[in-house]
């Protein structure tokens, strides 16, 4: 009875410190998912500003679809592919969250916004021509079935490339395996392998290579105001992405990897930035300061600190910055070379940058890299890094390109050419980013330039727009009267505006001209 009674017996305080500390974890881990899931935002606007006006309702969508088809496909299997108990290779428990601990669902949130991160990446490679339930296709395999497998290698303790083998070394048995600390290789690897199979049987966008003089056509964004926004989200939620795959925050030293994690990611990032911007600057990739360029190359230094963040000494993390930049360089020439098309560089940023990081852990790992310590144990995690590097570009490259060949043998992967060439927004969506009867006033403004002579001169300007002077019918809005049927005229004076009859220009729309109603004289 004696030892019953101690065994009933329990510590209160060490109970109560043991709950706190499992819902300190949990709350860490939902405060980290939501900033991972913030990266959305951030990638909506990066690949908007990266597209043409005429399909920006079309990669929003995309974007905005990405966290709920892998909401619901990480949810059904994904989750039971990746952490439910099973063997080496995959799980087959807790598909659809089943018999899974109330206390396990901040496990799941974080890592479903891992899956729809990974999803996300091809969504920029096929902008401006993959059809639509081509994407959903894609999307949907990715995030349930592609990604969480190669989860289970690295981030399970059953997983193959986790376990390693044993070694050993100096007299002693060590086991070596695979390291990826934030996803170098499991997010970053996957994501960007996809995403050059994707492009590649999409094949490049109307008017991007010239076959017969092999002449290479930019195609501009519309936007790089909305793509540099995107970019500065995506930097922020990188430091969770990187900071929170500790998956704790209660343990004795928690507090020092997640700050080590986080100063690596903006070291490595700068470097990477620095090293980018100076490679497009003194005539290696061209002779300007290229912002877009520049952005590219900071994310590809966070994508490649990712695997070893944790374990990095922060001069290391300058020096995997500094190699990502070319990295990232390097596989965008080569893309352009094999007449891929890359909207957004995906392929350069994901793939080029997360393979160095993979293979960095090997050398610059403190202290047991190739760098600080070259002996057998170091050799062997460069044989375990290449091993699962390969391993995951194999698995992932051979069912990107199983599926999107099928396909494109369907049918369904590109946009006929006609939509292609007017747009995705009105044909797909009916839905145009930046309406045109949206534009405009009924109002002359009076707008004072310096001429080139030093001059004053003063520019009345506004739209002819016979919607706001008389009503000619039951319109939904003045807007709406007079599209497509705006003329330009020079005017005196005020007056003389004012004046003029817009009932002709329902009758015989003007061949050309954008409506704008001008005058310009000499003060």
């Amino acid at each position: 009875m004696a030892g019953m009674n101690n065994t009933a017996t329990s510590d209160p305080v060490a109970e109560s410190l043991a709950s706190f500390q499992e819902t300190l974890d949990q709350v860490f881990l939902l405060i980290m998912g939501n900033m991972v899931l913030l990266m959305q935002c951030g990638f909506a606007f990066l690949e908007a500003g990266s597209v043409r006006s005429k399909n920006t309702s079309n990669i929003l969508i995309k974007n905005l679809l990405d966290p709920f088809i892998s909401g619901i496909a990480y949810w059904t299997v994904g989750f039971g592919f990746a952490f439910g108990e099973g063997n080496g290779f995959i799980g087959w428990r807790h598909f659809a969250t089943s018999e899974l601990p109330d206390s396990k669902l901040a496990l799941f949130f974080f890592e479903f916004v891992f899956a729809a991160t990974a999803s996300s990446i091809v969504s920029g490679a096929v902008a401006e021509r993959c059809e639509f339930v081509a994407y959903v296709i894609y999307s949907t395999v990715l995030a349930g079935f592609i990604y969480p497998v190669v989860t289970h290698w690295v981030w399970t303790p059953e997983g193959w490339l986790t376990q390693g083998l044993t070694y050993e070394i100096n007299g002693v048995n060590e086991t070596i395996g695979y390291h990826d600390f934030a996803g170098s290789g499991v997010v970053h690897v996957v994501g960007g392998t996809a995403s050059f199979f994707a492009a590649l049987f999409l094949g490049p966008r109307i008017g991007r290579f010239h076959k017969e003089t092999g002449t290479v056509i930019r195609i501009r964004g519309h936007s790089v105001p909305l793509a540099a926004l995107g970019g500065f989200i995506l930097i922020f939620g990188f430091m969770a992405f990187n900071g929170g795959s500790n998956m704790t925050v209660s343990k004795p030293g928690d507090g020092a990897i997640i700050s080590l994690a986080v100063v690596n990611s903006v070291l490595s990032g700068s470097s990477a930035a620095f090293t980018t911007l100076a490679i497009h600057k003194v005539g290696i990739m061209g002779q300007h300061w290229s912002l877009l360029n520049t952005l590219n190359g900071a994310l590809a230094g966070m994508v490649a600190i990712c695997a070893g963040c944790d374990t990095y000494r922060p001069w290391g993390a300058i020096i995997v910055g500094t190699i990502a930049a070319v990295s990232f360089n390097i596989t965008s020439y080569l893309m352009i070379k094999l007449k891929i098309d890359d909207p957004v560089d995906a392929v350069a940023v994901h793939f080029g940058g997360g393979s160095w990081g993979v293979i960095a852990v090997a050398f610059l790992k403190y202290d047991t890299g190739i760098l600080m310590s070259w002996d057998r144990r170091s050799g062997l995690l460069l044989a375990w890094q290449l091993v699962g590097y390969c391993s995951i570009a194999l698995w992932a490259g051979g069912i990107s390109l199983i599926m999107f060949g099928c396909l494109k043998l369907a049918g369904i992967l590109r946009v006929p050419k006609e939509v292609e060439m007017k747009g995705l927004d009105i044909s797909g969506h009916n839905e145009p980013a930046y309406p045109l009867e949206t534009y405009g006033h009924g109002h002359l403004e009076k707008i004072i330039t310096i001429l080139e002579d030093g001059q004053l001169s003063h520019l009345h300007q506004g739209y002819v727009n016979g919607g706001f002077k008389k009503d000619l019918g039951p319109y939904e809005s003045p807007e709406v009267k007079i599209m497509g049927t705006n003329e330009v005229r020079m005017v005196f004076s005020l007056e003389q505006a004012v004046s003029i009859e817009p009932k002709s220009w329902y009758q015989t729309p003007p061949a050309e001209g954008n409506g704008v109603l001008q005058e310009r004289t000499s003060l």
